[in-house]
């Protein structure tokens, strides 16, 4: 078989319900030389199903109808890649059809850099946009408070699948915040960067409180040890401090009508042209299910 240039990993645990959508939108890129690696974690759902009915030769489904967890599933995909980048995406977003051809070519012409992203609109199951998610565009810029969060949306990542291999996911798992305590724990020897342009729509849920919590639990238990190891004293008191306040948000938030609260880091505006370009994405990727 041809080896593609890039491997797409798509981690997937009963999600029938957006993977037709999601699985769309990355098959009508514009760039086509890759490969859609279907990471099953276990699935009691029809999500096995969707993806086979799709019968495009470029999908290829890893699975052992054991759910062993996202970080397992990852380092496995990594594993089985062929391509020379490896691109992230989820199971309930959708990428804008240039997504691909612009981080291939950013990669291609930076040499230095080991992991892109882009920005990324934020969209509810209605399809009404929320915002923004945070952005900054280079290397400095993403990791100049990384007691707070290093904010490179994980569906949006293109990297080097060498980077990868080098930096592997965190096992036993840091839950629902495996992909900032990776970008942590590699960022003082990696180069990362952040296209400008919006090129994925992430599907946010409704608030819920006990997930939150458990992330914001996982992420400062991972901030704080590798603070520690690294002697960065101050990180670790900045990383306590902010997340006992979002923790005392997150308890408003779930107050009735608080949820405006949780939203507000992805109030930046949005052009009516990126809202009609979600809006064709998803039309487009319901329309060609199979």
């Amino acid at each position: 078989m041809r080896v593609p240039l890039v491997s797409v990993l798509l981690p997937c645990r009963n999600g029938a319900r957006t993977l037709a959508v999601a699985l769309r939108s990355v098959l009508h890129q514009t760039f086509n030389d890759f490969e859609l690696l279907l990471l099953n974690d276990g699935s009691t759902d029809d999500s096995e199903i969707i993806a086979r009915s799709f019968g495009d030769r470029r999908i290829r489904i890893l699975g052992d109808g054991v759910g062993r967890g996202l970080p397992w599933r990852l380092n496995e995909g990594v594993i089985a890649a062929r391509g020379r980048y490896i691109a992230r995406m989820d199971a309930d977003d959708v990428c804008f059809p240039m997504r691909f051809a612009r981080q291939v070519a950013f990669l291609d012409a930076h040499p230095e850099v080991d992991l892109v992203g882009c920005r990324a609109v934020v969209f509810r199951d209605s399809g009404d946009v929320i915002g923004l998610l945070p952005f900054a565009l280079n290397h400095e810029a993403l990791c100049a408070r990384p007691w707070r969060s290093i904010p490179l949306p994980h569906p949006s990542w293109m990297g080097r699948r060498d980077w990868f291999v080098a930096h592997p996911y965190r096992l036993p798992e840091v839950r629902r915040a495996e992909d900032q305590e990776l970008l942590l724990r590699s960022y003082p020897d990696s180069r990362y960067a952040c296209l400008e342009e919006i090129l994925l729509g992430y599907r946010q849920g409704p608030f819920q409180l006990q997930r939150t919590l458990v992330a914001r639990r996982a992420l400062l238990a991972a901030q704080l040890r590798l603070f520690a190891q690294r002697r960065e004293w101050g990180n670790a008191v900045r990383a306590v401090a902010l997340s006992s306040i979002k923790i005392v948000l997150d308890a408003l938030a779930a107050l009735p009508g608080g949820d405006t609260l949780f939203f507000m880091r992805m109030g930046a505006p949005v052009s009516v042209a990126v809202k009609v370009a979600l809006q064709q994405t998803l039309a487009e990727a319901k329309r060609q299910q199979p």
